[in-house]
């Protein structure tokens, strides 16, 4: 693969993260007059409706029955999870340190791909995802002075977003990718109302204000699964992949700037950790899929 492939490859993943943290500034902005049920069944049928439309014009069945086997329909349950508990975050917790604790997700993909998928992972990825999930702990600091066990709904969409993304290794590769997201989307319009119904004084009126941060957190989103999937079909994963963590970088900018955020030393550490780690872990399981040189000698397995 050309270098200029990679090029375009990194270059579309740093859009995508900036347009994630962008839906979730929006999010964030609207949770401040809109129960968080409302703004995911709004949002769920916005970009349902967008991804049903482009698997449309592809020619792509949206009912076919592959995409509906247990499998798929437990990624959207997932799915559903996920965006509950991240969406009840970014309401109740800073965005820089929403943005921190969701980082660990590729640690969780590594320890549930082992735990889960026999997938061998040795001593030193485990003492790596260790490490990471220490930097975790001194971000939400669960027991100590200042914790906010708000921060723990990170923590859940973090493991059901690894839960999801180990499913889909598993999802018949002719379901188009756009159906799956579809799926995704639509488990919300299932979900939403539920949420609308549990919350005191159940759904608010919209503004026109909203109409315009609802439909900038829908073309953000829209805009940030685009880029990253031509990212990874255009590009080198193994290069591509780390400048996903330029999410952190943004979500920090967008928390000082627009909501006043100030993330203290422990949170910068945490972070720190997990990022370093989740390279480690990302840059030794790429070591370990590169064949060796016939003179090299034997590479501990791990």
């Amino acid at each position: 693969m050309s270098t200029m492939n990679n090029v375009t490859g990194i270059l579309l993943v740093i859009l995508s993260m900036a347009s994630f943290t962008l839906e979730d500034m929006f999010i964030k902005i609207m949770s401040e007059d809109l129960p968080t049920g409302q703004i995911l069944l709004i949002l769920g049928i916005g970009s349902a409706t967008v991804f049903a439309l482009i698997a449309t014009a592809k020619g792509e069945n949206l009912f076919a029955r592959a995409a509906w086997r247990p499998l798929p329909v437990l990624r959207a349950a997932c799915e559903a999870v996920a965006a509950m508990s991240f969406a009840s975050a970014l309401a109740l917790v800073e965005l820089s340190t929403v943005a921190a604790v969701f980082q660990a997700m590729p640690l969780a993909i590594t320890m549930g791909a082992a735990l889960f998928l026999g997938e061998q992972v040795g001593w030193r990825r485990w003492s790596a995802i260790a490490i990471g999930f220490l930097g975790v702990l001194l971000i939400i600091r669960p027991g100590l002075e200042g914790f906010d066990p708000n921060a723990l709904l990170v923590l859940i969409s973090v493991f059901a977003v690894a839960l999801r993304d180990l499913i889909t290794r598993r999802i018949d590769s002719a379901v188009s990718s756009f159906v799956v997201s579809f799926q995704g989307f639509a488990s919300l319009i299932v979900v939403a109302p539920v949420m609308i119904a549990l919350t005191p004084g159940g759904a608010a009126p919209v503004a026109p204000t909203h109409v315009l941060q609802i439909s900038g957190a829908i073309l953000f989103g829209v805009i940030g699964y685009w880029g990253i999937v031509t990212a990874m079909r255009v590009g080198e994963a193994s290069v591509v992949s780390p400048y996903r963590y330029t999410r952190l970088l943004f979500s920090i900018i967008a928390g000082v700037l627009v909501f006043g955020d100030r993330p203290d030393l422990l949170t910068l550490v945490g972070a720190s950790l997990i990022i370093g780690t989740g390279l480690y872990t990302f840059l030794r399981e790429r070591a370990l899929a590169r064949p060796l040189p016939t003179h090299a000698p034997d590479f501990p397995q791990d």
